[in-house]
């Protein structure tokens, strides 16, 4: 997979106009940054729960040794992409703003709403 494919999958949006809750679109975009770390800490942190009590029921892991670890060139490359695409999933709303900016024919949710209530 390319740079520019995995980049474009990460902030890859649902059909239609984003939803707002809120009144003020910068505590929107706020809020949703936010949440997408949350999110993305939540799971590190599951996986790294996992990964403690495996290396913990095979007697262990000297904690130097996680110090000393130097990535080859493949691993760096590929935490370079990782960290390209977490970006790009925490920033989301603001790439997906953006293209909003540039978009026509996507009908808000809101919108529909206020349509079929009236």
């Amino acid at each position: 997979m390319s740079i520019a494919d995995a980049l474009a999958d990460a902030g890859a949006k649902p059909a239609g106009k984003r939803p707002y809750f809120f009144a003020d679109r910068e505590v929107e975009r706020v809020l949703a940054i936010t949440m997408a770390v949350v999110q993305e800490l939540a799971v590190t942190r599951a996986r790294l729960d996992t990964l403690e009590r495996v290396i913990e029921a095979r007697d262990g892991l000297d904690r130097a040794e996680i110090e000393r670890f130097e990535p080859s060139a493949e691993a760096a490359a590929e935490r370079g992409l990782w960290l390209q695409e977490y970006l790009s999933r925490v920033l989301r709303i603001v790439q997906q703003e953006a293209e909003a900016a540039t978009a026509t024919g996507d009908v808000a949710s809101e919108d529909v709403a206020v349509e079929l209530r009236d």
